[in-house]
């Protein structure tokens, strides 16, 4: 259920007395809806002691560099961008169930080593309450860097983001979820430059090609490709004038097999198969196996 416009100002203002308590800060900034709120809120309370950080790397979509930019110049906050070295991390490449949190780790630590020449105090993320129910190992490293999540202090929901997101007009307020290229891939299949860039062209042509914002392109065992599409669009993906068309394309830029996943598209499919037990060896109580991937 949407917010009422006073709800979202109370909200809203309990977020800038928060982030205003920062001082000089420095926001992880993807640009998805959840940080440019995050960045925005910065803006808005810290003025030029505020700076947005986007880290670059192989993982990273095309075009979510260029719309970070373009965002943060319409928001009116410092810009910076960074080159994070998880792909030297053989702990990452190894593609573990907690992947994320070497990936995290990374980022954080390069935060914290840019600390004094960004001129800031704090370190804030775009967590929100929601993230506290998915199996999020990125969280783990937040709370070792002491890294702030405003979102969280001032109670935000996912949906009260993007209902706040849309009353700043910002132009992500409903981008679907973009978390990075090598979230596609099945643990314990490594991560490669050549493997998540597979993805993404994959991605940027099925998008094209069906008109759809939010799909998938999984990279399982083998070089298979498992897509997920709205269940609306499967028939269409499916069709004799398109079948051969995408696999042939997808063929070309090195998936030995293509498949569709006949349940669709959904958050977290990969999740499905982590156990029980590999979140009791990780120390987390998390039961859901639902996250944004």
């Amino acid at each position: 259920m949407s917010t009422s416009q006073l709800d979202i100002e109370q909200k809203r203002d309990r977020l800038l007395e928060i982030v205003s308590g920062y001082g000089r800060v420095a926001v992880a900034y993807s640009a998805g809806v959840d940080s440019t709120v995050v960045a925005k809120a910065a803006q808005l309370a810290c003025g030029a002691n505020a700076v947005a950080v986007t880290a670059v790397s192989h993982s990273l979509a095309e075009g979510e560099l260029e719309e970070a930019e373009r965002v943060a110049a319409q928001i009116g906050i410092r810009h910076m961008v960074v080159q994070t070295r998880e792909f030297a991390d053989p702990n990452y490449l190894k593609n573990p169930v907690n992947r994320c949190y070497f990936c995290k780790t990374e980022l954080y630590a390069r935060l914290v080593e840019l600390a004094p020449t960004l001129g800031v105090d704090v370190l804030a993320n775009g967590a929100n309450l929601d993230d506290q129910g998915d199996y999020r190992p990125g969280m783990q490293a937040a709370k070792e860097f002491r890294i702030r999540s405003p979102l969280v202090d001032a109670e935000f929901t996912k949906s009260q983001v993007r209902d706040l997101a849309r009353f700043w007009e910002l132009p992500v307020w409903d981008k679907p979820a973009t978390p990075c290229l090598s979230s596609r891939i099945a643990y314990g299949i490594e991560v490669t430059p050549e493997r998540v860039l597979r993805i993404d062209r994959a991605e940027q042509f099925l998008k094209q090609l069906l008109g759809v914002r939010e799909l998938r392109v999984r990279c399982e065992a083998n070089d298979l490709a498992r897509i997920e599409v709205p269940i609306g669009n499967i028939d269409t993906l499916l069709s004799p004038a398109l079948r051969g068309h995408v696999t042939t394309e997808l063929h070309a830029l090195g998936f030995r097999f293509v498949t569709v996943d006949l349940d669709g598209f959904r958050s977290g499919s990969m999740n499905e198969a982590i156990s029980s037990n590999d979140l009791v060896v990780l120390g987390t109580n998390i039961t859901t196996n639902k996250s944004r991937r």
